[in-house]
């Protein structure tokens, strides 16, 4: 399986609010953010959580959000920043 995207490269979290069981928090949806790593492939906890086989596997990434972006009234110094990680199913390539 190879990555959809690459360190480095820009990325936007998929809104959306599937009914079932998701790993991907709400308050990074619609949030943009930058591959920081990809972690490898694994098995979708989304369709384990069901007892399914979570196959085909996904590929997961390590994508790092500047903290002032993602929480409005955050305080702390600019340059702070906040790494998710993420599957592929759930990011798009940023404009």
């Amino acid at each position: 399986m190879s990555a959809a995207y690459a360190p480095g490269e820009r990325v936007v979290v998929r809104r959306g609010d599937p009914p079932g069981h998701l790993r991907t928090p709400s308050y990074i949806r619609g949030k943009s953010g930058v591959v920081e790593r990809v972690c490898g492939a694994f098995r979708n906890p989304e369709e384990l959580a069901y007892g399914r086989s979570g196959e085909p596997k996904k590929t997961l990434y390590r994508v790092r959000f500047a903290q002032t972006h993602v929480w409005p009234d955050y305080s702390g110094p600019a340059a702070d920043t906040i790494d998710i990680e993420l599957y592929e199913h759930w990011l798009e390539r940023a404009a």
